[in-house]
């Protein structure tokens, strides 16, 4: 039922036939996003945003339209048969698979960077543990340090196997001629996770001031 997959994210109150909350999608203070549960629909009126269920978990956890089905499949116990997919098929899904697990094993890097270097706890903890996180919070959410050295993480995912494709696509380096750079060097780093706690991308914060590096990056 798509009132119940979506009261999973957005708060619903019942408006008639219909049901009511804030949209996901925009920033807004008035409730325009409509559900309905006999057309299996959801519509926003505000940014103009519609469809069903599968559209809605494919939008707001940037999901790929199998990949929402799958989600939905596990959740409500649903067995899914699968057909052979094309050779292009499959190139495209080992490419996201490399990039997730690229992504996935910076991640493990940042978080090490952090906790386990000299770098990463007299720059990155401290402060953290100026406004007040502690540790079992930076652990939880997979918080972590980019060391400021500029193709720190460039250099080590290279000798550790992972292709520079991949790299430049997931943009955690970035190429110039022939020279490969960290597009996060100086940063505090903040994973961004998929439902399923994949890791998708990245923000980062620079500590140091300077005018002439942006304050947040993202990937």
């Amino acid at each position: 039922q798509i009132v119940e997959v979506i009261q999973e994210f957005v708060p619903l109150k019942k408006r008639g036939v219909n049901y009511l909350g804030l949209c996901p999608f925009h920033n807004e203070k008035t409730p325009s996003f409509t559900v309905s549960p006999s057309k299996e629909i959801f519509k926003c009126f505000g940014c103009g945003k519609v469809g069903n269920a599968v559209n809605f978990i494919m939008e707001h956890e940037h999901l790929s339209y199998p990949e929402a089905l799958k989600y939905l499949a596990r959740k409500y116990h649903i067995e899914v048969v699968e057909k052979e997919l094309t050779q292009e098929e499959v190139e495209k899904q080992n490419e996201r698979e490399s990039l997730l697990v690229l992504s996935g094993y910076a991640a493990r890097q940042f978080t090490e960077n952090l906790f386990q270097s000299d770098e990463g706890m007299t720059v990155g903890l401290a402060y953290f543990k100026e406004r007040g996180f502690q540790q079992a919070t930076l652990k939880k959410f997979e918080i972590g340090y980019s060391f400021e050295k500029r193709d720190a993480f460039s250099k080590r995912a290279l000798s550790d196997g992972y292709k520079q494709a991949f790299l430049l696509k997931t943009g955690l380096s970035i190429q110039h001629e022939d020279y490969i750079f960290d597009r996060f060097s100086g940063r505090v780093m903040f994973p961004i996770h998929s439902l399923s706690g994949q890791v998708l991308g990245f923000g980062g914060r620079v500590l140091k001031t300077d005018a002439k590096t942006a304050k947040y990056l993202n990937s």
